[in-house]
């Protein structure tokens, strides 16, 4: 039996870390699993010369300088532009790697798999089989609550990080931005900043409004901030759509007193804060007219 049949027989009800240990003794390299916020997951507990994996295995994460030295020599890249697999090799490696991703059930990247060449040389046949290894923990994933959660929260995380000026450095930050740059490709952006006029602490407060407006717009991505619903929406037209957007969450704005700002157009999530300062804006000016809009545009008030 080939190393790939051997993956794909490994039985999916075993835990993540028995699944690695079965394909360390398939591939004979050791294996890692950390999150998109590089905090360590599983490991074969494989004693290695190669730096990157005893400071991963040791530390249990990667150090900023780490990250840093990862995006000078491209590495970040190159993961970042990746679908899903992707070989490292370079003279500032003590070993090359092979890299993929674990998706959630919503399709965002939470983790990485790593397997360092120092044991075995790699043969296609062992990428193929990593590939496989890497298919079946996402299949073994896909129920689990634990990793639907924490897709939303590091989306709206990187949200939050952005709006504090945290991430800035866009070689470190490539990989993370890539998260939540998608199924916003080929699409123009907005912001929307949502107000809950009357707290409605009974029925929950902000995050109980957030949860219901993610249900009906599953294609945005959330945050809190502020005091604020923080909203980032695609759109294939360049024009906001605010009686499309309004009429969709209508019964939710009416039952909850909520009023929306939304942004003029952009393209670059790193330059979220200008659009979410324009967004507060149109939200200020909405909300105190004469009409009392549910739902105002920046460029069409202000």
């Amino acid at each position: 039996m080939g190393r790939l049949e051997q993956i794909k027989a490994m039985k999916k009800e075993r835990d993540i870390q028995s699944l690695l240990d079965g394909a360390y003794s398939i591939l004979e390299n050791p294996i890692a699993m950390f999150d998109t916020n590089y905090s360590l997951i599983a490991y074969t507990d494989v004693v290695t010369d190669d730096p990157i994996w005893n400071e991963l295995i040791s530390t249990g994460t990667f150090s900023k300088e780490t990250q840093e030295a990862f995006a000078n020599t491209n590495f970040t890249y190159s993961v970042t532009t990746a679908d899903k697999i992707v070989i490292l090799k370079s003279d500032d490696l003590a070993y090359d790697r092979v890299h993929a991703y674990v998706f959630n059930r919503k399709r965002i990247k939470v983790a990485q798999l790593v397997m360092v060449e120092c044991n075995t040389s790699l043969t296609a046949d062992d990428i193929v089989a990593f590939n496989a290894l890497a298919d079946k923990i996402t299949s073994k994933i896909r129920d689990d609550e634990h990793y639907t959660e924490f897709g939303d929260a590091y989306l709206s995380s990187l949200i939050t990080r952005i709006l504090d000026g945290e991430i800035r450095d866009t070689r470190v930050y490539a990989a993370h931005i890539k998260i939540l740059y998608e199924g916003f490709e080929s699409y123009f952006l907005h912001l929307a900043v949502i107000e809950l006029r009357q707290g409605n602490a009974q029925n929950g407060g902000l995050e109980h409004v957030r949860d219901l407006l993610m249900e009906k717009n599953k294609s945005c991505k959330f945050a809190i901030y502020s005091g604020y619903i923080v909203m980032v929406m695609a759109s294939k037209h360049i024009d906001f759509d605010v009686k499309h957007f309004l009429s969709k969450n209508r019964n939710l704005f009416e039952q909850f007193d909520l009023y929306a700002g939304v942004s003029s157009c952009f393209e670059n999530l790193y330059e979220l804060l200008e659009y979410y300062v324009e967004a507060v804006a149109a939200l200020k000016v909405g909300r105190e007219n004469k009409t009392s809009q549910r739902v105002a545009l920046y460029g069409s008030i202000v």
